[in-house]
């Protein structure tokens, strides 16, 4: 029976190796293991699947050496914007080896990241760094955005499921926060997408000063369907536009371009109306808030004042009363001056009364009376004349010591 050591079957693949393949082949497959070494190599398990089953076709172990990986790292992931790992598809260069201890494997010499990206992917990474070149990626979601966005210029398809959760979610809210919505009728996907949500843009940006922010939504929908938000123009357009830009296209995979320009970018039109009613109910919050403290500090600004007002009164009253003291005490010395002054005037009339009295007590009839002289009166006027009286007059007679009456005969 004819048969060879081992080696020599080793050796004989070996040579059919370099011998059919004896220059760089270019292969697609998956990247199911990957592995770092400290000395700057990678390590890699490519398979291929059943596009049906998923079943495994083949496999076999690739190398990538130190001083190719160095290069190829950083080129993959700048190009792509994610790191080489496992479950990526990916188109390598590769030299086919085949060592009689180590069996057979790949050594990768270069790598396509337009294939694992796709071209739509590549295009959209190259927008992107046209972007960042331009400077404006960030132009969006530097403006302020309003504490109370309530004036909605939308963006969105009027048939859309999207537009009408939207507005359900707005309308029904337990918050009842008032909100007014102006839809702006577009395409929201298709050839003709871009351009009518441009078109749009123009229309709010002539009224801009009547909206707060801008609302971008549509319902959900293949990725496919969303290439129109990885367009330039409209990525231009929004990333200048001067009132913050909210989008909600409706999809679950890495964020649009119009998504990294955008001011605030959620996954759903329902996730939009949530973000602005929660806008709305952190100003509420700080609204209520600063009432709060208003009333406290009103408050505290009348009780000072109430303390200040009855120190004022309080003094005004001390004043009050030292004053009243005071001019108690004036007036009590000017009465004393004026019953002083007063008894002294009334000491100087009653001197000159008494003198008075005593210059005319000579030409009193009383004082006449007392010396024998006599007064006599007919109907109480003083008789002063025979020829007065008649006879059978009755006439009264006055002395010192009383009076009495006489008929005349």
């Amino acid at each position: 029976m004819n048969s060879i050591a081992l080696s020599e079957l080793t050796e004989q693949v070996q040579q059919a190796i370099r011998t059919n393949f004896d220059s760089i082949v270019w292969i697609r497959a998956e990247v199911s293991e990957l592995r770092e070494h400290t000395g700057g190599h990678c390590y890699l398990e490519l398979v291929e699947k059943d596009t049906n089953s998923d079943a495994l076709i083949s496999k076999v172990k690739a190398t990538i050496w130190a001083s190719t990986y160095r290069i190829l790292k950083p080129y993959f992931e700048s190009s792509t914007g994610q790191v080489l790992r496992s479950g990526l598809n990916i188109l390598v260069a590769v030299t086919v080896d085949f060592h009689g201890i180590y069996g057979f494997s790949l050594n990768i010499r270069d790598i396509d990241p337009t294939f694992t990206i796709g071209e739509l992917a590549a295009r959209r990474l190259q927008i992107i760094r046209q972007l960042e070149t331009d400077g404006i990626v960030d132009m969006n979601r530097e403006l302020e955005f309003p504490i109370l966005p309530r004036r909605l210029a939308v963006i969105s398809s009027p048939t859309a499921a999207g537009y009408g959760d939207f507005c359900d979610q707005l309308k029904n809210d337990p918050s009842h926060f008032a909100f007014y919505i102006k839809l702006f009728p577009s395409i929201m996907q298709g050839d003709q997408a871009e351009s009518s949500i441009i078109a749009s843009l123009e229309k709010i940006y002539a009224h801009a000063d009547l909206f707060d922010v801008v609302i971008i939504i549509r319902g959900g929908g293949a990725n496919t369907d969303l290439a129109c938000f990885d367009a330039y123009d409209l990525a231009l357009n929004c990333a200048q536009f001067p009132l913050p830009i909210v989008s909600g296209i409706g999809h679950q995979r890495d964020n649009t371009i119009l998504d990294m320009v955008a001011h605030t970018n959620v996954k759903t039109p329902t996730a939009a109306a949530e973000f602005l009613i929660s806008t709305m109910q952190d100003a509420e919050f700080i609204i209520l808030n600063l009432l709060g403290n208003i009333q406290e500090l009103v408050h505290q600004q009348i009780e000072n004042q109430d303390r200040k007002l009855d120190q004022w009164q309080f003094r005004i009253k001390q004043t009050l009363r030292n004053h009243l003291l005071q001019k108690s005490h004036r007036l009590e010395n000017v009465q004393t001056r004026f019953h002083s002054t007063l008894k002294v005037q009334l000491m100087k009339q009653n001197n000159k009364i008494m003198l008075f009295e005593k210059n005319i007590e000579p030409f009193s009839p009383v004082f006449l009376l007392k010396h024998g002289f006599t007064l006599t009166t007919l109907n109480g006027k003083r008789i002063t004349s025979s020829k007065q009286i008649k006879v059978g007059d009755k006439i009264r007679t006055f002395v010192h010591d009383g009076d009495f009456e006489s008929e005349v005969n």
